[in-house]
């Protein structure tokens, strides 16, 4: 069914395209006709970070900013969902146009920002939401915020979502808030990484269970910066690593019209350096933290290659673009062949 709706929506600017597929799915799952989308694959259990997935495959954050469709995004057949980027209010996020397509290179480019309604929403929608299995929330500062004063907006969404969250992503890796990847340098991480933990263990006595926090980094370090937040992370002995968001790389699309507008690549072109980080943070941090494998997804062959760098769940957004709810299958029963179950 998407191979007919995708000429429509890619005749559409790429974020009226987003919010008519959200509105499409959640449509069809409303009416009960959710499974002409996609077939659900049948389970394969997986374990990470004290939780069990139904199956290794999961929504990546930015497609469901609001936590506004969790029901419907799972009912296609994910083993996990992850919603946000949210942050403690509700920002407009960066000027229109802020999202572009380049179909030759089954890629994106968008700076929209955390373009959200703020944690509060969010959380009101998760409440409403009737899915059982694993959900992650996303959550960031809000673009006014310096970084001086960054930690005071991620502890209040931490504290905000951590009864309705599975698990929670800590994103400071986004390209799209300026200054925000600066919080990726050592010193900064080490305080602010304790900070984080230090409220973790806090909201875990209080809430009477402890919820797995992660942290999500971007594919554009070097080996000594790297090498630097694998040793914080083991220290702070962190539950999970995200690799990776999205490149302000522009190599694997030069030439292209789209490829001097500001923001973060994804899709295809990602794929390479996204899974070398990932491989050299496996490398890094042995087999003590779980690694989540994003970035590049375009088929069940580019997820068992996530597994076969180190990660143990996988996760993509811009894949549903371009192949439409059948990729999460496809890449299921690659990752089932892989493990020969």
């Amino acid at each position: 069914m998407y191979a007919f709706a995708r000429p429509f929506l890619f005749c559409l600017d790429a974020e009226r395209a987003h919010d008519l597929a959200l509105t499409s799915i959640e449509a069809a799952y409303r009416s009960g006709l959710n499974p002409l989308l996609a077939a659900k694959p049948k389970p394969l259990p997986t374990e990470a970070f004290g939780l069990t997935f139904d199956n290794p495959v999961g929504l990546a954050a930015g497609l469901d900013k609001n936590g506004a469709h969790v029901d419907a995004l799972a009912a296609l057949g994910f083993g996990f969902i992850e919603v946000g980027t949210t942050t403690p209010r509700a920002q407009t996020g960066n000027p229109k146009p802020r999202m572009f397509r380049l179909p030759e290179h089954e890629a994106v480019i968008n700076r929209l920002g955390f373009n959200n309604g703020g944690v509060d929403a969010l959380v009101r929608n998760v409440e409403r939401a009737k899915y059982a299995g694993v959900l992650g929330i996303n959550i960031g500062k809000n673009k006014d915020t310096p970084n001086e004063r960054a930690i005071d907006d991620y502890l209040h969404g931490l504290e905000r979502v951590y009864a309705r969250a599975s698990y929670i992503t800590v994103n400071i890796s986004s390209p799209n808030t300026q200054g925000l990847r600066d919080l990726q340098e050592e010193e900064t991480l080490r305080r602010f990484i304790g900070t984080l933990r230090e409220a973790q263990e806090r909201l875990a006595a209080q809430h009477g269970r402890r919820k797995p926090m992660l942290l999500k980094i971007a594919p554009d370090l070097a080996e000594a910066e790297l090498d630097a937040i694998a040793e914080v992370l083991l220290a702070a002995r962190i539950d999970g690593l995200i690799c990776t968001n999205t490149t302000i790389d522009r190599a694997a699309v030069a030439g292209h019209r789209f490829a001097g507008e500001a923001g973060g690549l994804s899709g295809k072109p990602v794929f390479a350096k996204s899974t070398a980080v990932l491989r050299g943070m496996r490398q890094r941090l042995g087999t003590r933290i779980p690694l989540i494998g994003v970035g590049g997804i375009g088929g069940g062959g580019d997820a068992a290659a996530k597994i076969e760098a180190g990660a143990t769940l996988v996760q993509f957004y811009t894949g549903l673009v371009y192949r439409g709810p059948g990729l999460i299958g496809e890449c299921v029963e690659a990752m089932r062949a892989k493990r020969g179950a």
